[in-house]
């Protein structure tokens, strides 16, 4: 009898089960009139435990908050904030949703997410997660550089090796947004070559050859049949062993986004035809699957499956 697959994971919270509890938690409430009808105790609730329990760990901090303002109704940190007035974290809850929501508001909700970000900042003067909110709405508004580094800055002073804030600025560089080429790929190789062994920013480099393959693809969309040839370049070997040696080879313990790095390294290994190499990240990925880098290509789902399925194979021999 054949033995079924487990089904892949695609899903914001990553591998973080105590994200994922809390969301499974509250979604039924969001269906209910008045959100939260019924409820024993405030919806708010669920969500100020995990993140008082989150603590000062940025990293997990900025990635909790950030998919819970994008998956939970704006209702929650509004409802949070009335009853707990000056909450640290139901503000900066409030900053992320309100910077999400602002590009499709306009302007004049542009401004008041600002202030939400300012405000939460002032409410926690040594989080970085505030500043990491601002740099988000000024990259959607298509701020200038000379306020954009600035705020990265803040965030940077605050948590120096964050991943998150390594990579909004290199989405802001990149010439899919306001940046360029030489800009986004001398950023991510100076990070990676000043951060300390077995940060995750060692796969930075690696993030920025897929951004470059995307713009090239956007540019050109007939180039999908030669996107192997961005993977060709002697520059994409080095960012790749620099991010098995920097990162994946240490003994460094999985940060948030892991699941996200490990799907980049996965990617690029596949596309330069590095099975063996690969089989092993397959193995650390499991189940969860990411939509980007794969969505890159034709048949993502069916790719990422073949791939994994040559690493199992692969592995067990």
């Amino acid at each position: 009898m054949l033995r079924r697959r487990p089904a892949l994971l695609i899903r914001p919270e990553l591998d973080d089960d105590a994200l994922h509890a809390v969301l499974a938690e509250l979604r039924p409430a969001q269906q209910l009139h008045g959100l939260g009808a019924g409820r024993t105790r405030p919806f708010w609730e669920p969500v100020a435990e995990l993140l008082h329990t989150t603590g000062r760990d940025w990293d997990r901090r900025v990635h909790r908050i950030s998919v819970l303002a994008g998956s939970l109704p704006a209702a929650v940190a509004q409802r949070w904030i009335g009853d707990r007035p000056g909450d640290g974290d139901a503000l900066v809850l409030q900053a992320f949703t309100l910077s999400g929501r602002a590009p499709a508001e306009g302007p004049a909700a542009a401004r008041r997410a600002e202030q939400a970000c300012l405000h939460a900042a002032q409410a926690c003067p040594e989080d970085p997660t505030p500043w990491l909110a601002l740099l988000s709405l000024l990259h959607s508004f298509a701020a200038p550089a000379r306020d954009v580094v600035p705020v990265w800055r803040e965030a940077v002073n605050r948590a120096p090796w964050n991943r998150t804030a390594h990579h909004r600025l290199l989405h802001y560089l990149s010439p899919r947004a306001h940046g360029t080429v030489p800009d986004m790929l001398d950023f991510a190789e100076q990070c990676a070559a000043h951060a300390p062994y077995g940060s995750p920013l060692a796969l930075l480099p690696v993030a920025a050859r897929v951004e470059l393959v995307a713009h090239r693809l956007r540019q050109d969309p007939l180039a999908a049949l030669g996107a192997s040839g961005s993977w060709n370049e002697p520059r994409a070997a080095k960012e790749i062993d620099g991010a098995l040696t920097g990162w994946f080879h240490t003994a460094a313990a999985p940060h948030a986004e892991a699941v996200t790095d490990l799907n980049f390294l996965a990617f690029a290994l596949t596309r330069t035809y590095r099975p063996a190499e690969a089989a092993a990240v397959f193995h650390r990925i499991g189940r969860h699957m990411t939509n980007h880098p794969w969505d890159l290509l034709a048949d993502p789902k069916r790719t990422f499956l073949y791939w994994r399925d040559r690493s199992a194979g692969r592995r067990g021999k």
